[in-house]
């Protein structure tokens, strides 16, 4: 197309006025600040058509003639043609596939080995493709009064923490109701799934009730995996449970669709960038520039005239969009985190350097662990409640319930020696006698032992042990080892020993002869029969 052509409709039109009226091809030229050779041109064009008497043309009809004068021109200004012309089709699908000009003439390079092609040529067929493409036309979406909420996050710069007295990143957390557009923000210190879900409890009770749905993009403290061809989205769980308890819709952008959430990019986080930060002096700590930020929300962001509703957000919110949110839930949630752990051979899991009991059925699974702020509940591979604790305080701190261990092992560990003398005395006398003795051992410490001893009457039954204490009591061995050996052989059941004839019940035994005796029968050689 010949460069004249280029000009615009309404310049065409002013050039005829001028040409009726009789103006010099100079005088025009320094009028319209254009080249003689387009005056001559478009006077020529004029003559040919017969423009310059009658009635002048309206705009459609000089811009419908001017086509079908530069479309029968066969000999454009610019002869040269592009080395890739051939592939023009196949070059503009990619170009609509959103390929860069590096991919694209790799593409063209692997199916067509013979083409000559530079990556330079590349570059200019596709930014010409680009210059002659359409842009691309987008619909503004209003919703209803109570129906949606936008939410992001955005990066603030350093604050100080007054906790650890030092300065540290910080982000903000805006959520703004996309009809009034009132908006809640609080700067934060992390992204997490914790500070997540709190920034959602307290955006709710701020605007003292809760959307319908609220639009987000795809940050990991509330997405797992966003929307592709083949697969939905996959939502986490603490985020769901959090839904559910408000009763929102959980609506995420398509990905790198941030003009899904435009109302929160740019009128929530991007004013509250350049009106609010610039504001803040440094050495700010994190508790400070809040306690500004909620002044700013209400003085200043609130009564604004809002460029697109031309109302002041908060009187747009009080008046109409406040009535319309859903009630808040009787309780407020309790925001929690979920992670799979193994449950170890101690009947323990670990969650944040801290160790919380499971059943010992379980040793070995993985298991669901739902970390609230107040309590830690452990969940099967199919969600079946295994286990409630109250959360660890601090770390380093082991929550047990005994009835997750072995029933033998969970009262062997409940013992002390005060109880362990206590279930001996249940049993018998004998048996009494012989756990006594063992704690009352020096300077080995028998707990363990006597422990053991009250084992076997799980083992056998509390009457055999009785039983065997005795027999060992009176024989002079309550060892472990005897007594087992006692249980193993039914030894107790055997009659016990009878007195001597002529000795009393009680009377002691002693020896016939002397140690006297003995002594100078081994020494001194004496006679010993």
């Amino acid at each position: 197309m010949n460069d004249i052509w280029r000009l615009p409709t309404m310049d065409v039109q002013e050039l005829l006025r001028r040409l009726r009226a009789g103006e010099s091809r100079g005088a025009i030229v320094r009028a319209m600040k254009m080249s003689p050779n387009t005056v001559k041109a478009y006077r020529q064009w004029a003559t040919q058509h017969g423009l310059l008497e009658g009635e002048l043309p309206d705009l459609s009809t000089l811009e419908s003639l001017r086509r079908q004068t530069y479309a029968s021109q066969s000999t454009p200004r610019h002869p040269n043609v592009s080395s890739l012309e051939a592939y023009r089709t196949e070059i503009t699908e990619l170009v609509s596939q959103n390929r860069k000009p590096r991919a694209i003439w790799s593409l063209l390079q692997s199916h067509h080995p013979g083409c000559a092609g530079s990556e330079s040529a590349v570059r200019r067929l596709v930014k010409g493709l680009k210059a002659q493409a359409l842009p691309e036309a987008t619909v503004r979406i209003e919703t209803a009064p109570g129906e949606v909420a936008q939410v992001d996050f955005g990066y603030v710069g350093e604050l100080v923490d007054p906790q650890r007295n030092l300065a540290r990143k910080a982000w903000v957390f805006v959520m703004t109701l996309a009809w009034s557009r009132h908006q809640y923000a609080q700067i934060v210190f992390d992204q997490t799934i914790a500070t997540w879900l709190l920034c959602h409890q307290y955006a709710f009770e701020y605007f003292g009730g809760v959307p319908q749905r609220v639009v987000l993009d795809n940050l990991k403290a509330a997405v797992i995996r966003a929307y592709t061809v083949d697969q939905d989205v996959e939502v986490q769980q603490s985020y769901r449970e959090c839904a559910e308890h408000y009763g929102f819709l959980i609506d995420p952008c398509l990905p790198r669709k941030p003009q899904h959430k435009g109302k929160v990019e740019r009128g929530g986080v991007g004013y509250l960038k350049q009106n609010f930060l610039p504001r803040l002096s440094e050495g700010l700590t994190i508790t400070q520039a809040n306690r500004l930020l909620s002044d700013w929300l209400v003085t200043i962001a609130g009564l604004r005239t809002h460029g697109t509703t031309r109302v002041a957000p908060l009187a747009r919110f009080e008046q109409t969009e406040r009535a319309v949110l859903r009630p808040l839930p009787g309780t407020a949630f309790d925001p929690a985190s979920w992670k799979k752990c193994k449950l170890h051979r101690d009947c323990h899991v670990t969650f944040e350097q801290s160790y919380y009991s499971a059943p010992y059925r379980c040793v070995g699974q993985t298991l669901w662990l739902r970390a609230g702020l107040r309590e830690v509940r452990l969940f099967s591979e199919k969600f079946e409640l295994l286990a409630t604790h109250p959360r660890a305080p601090q770390a380093g701190q082991r929550l047990t319930c005994p009835d997750h261990w072995p029933e033998a092992k969970a009262r062997a560990l409940s013992l002390t020696r005060q109880t362990c003398q206590a279930s001996a005395e249940a049993v018998g006398p004998a048996t009494s006698q012989v756990v006594a003795e063992l704690l009352a051992s020096r300077p080995v410490d028998r707990f363990r032992i006597a422990v053991r001893v009250l084992g076997l009457a799980d083992r056998h039954t509390p009457a055999r042990l009785e039983a065997a204490c005795t027999l060992g009591l009176a024989h002079g061995d309550t060892s472990l080892c005897t007594l087992k050996r006692i249980l193993q052989d039914h030894l107790e059941t055997r009659p016990q020993p009878t007195t001597p004839s002529g000795l009393a019940p009680s009377e002691p035994l002693v020896f016939a002869r002397t140690p006297e005796e003995l002594a100078r029968a081994i020494l001194g050689g004496a006679a010993w029969n």
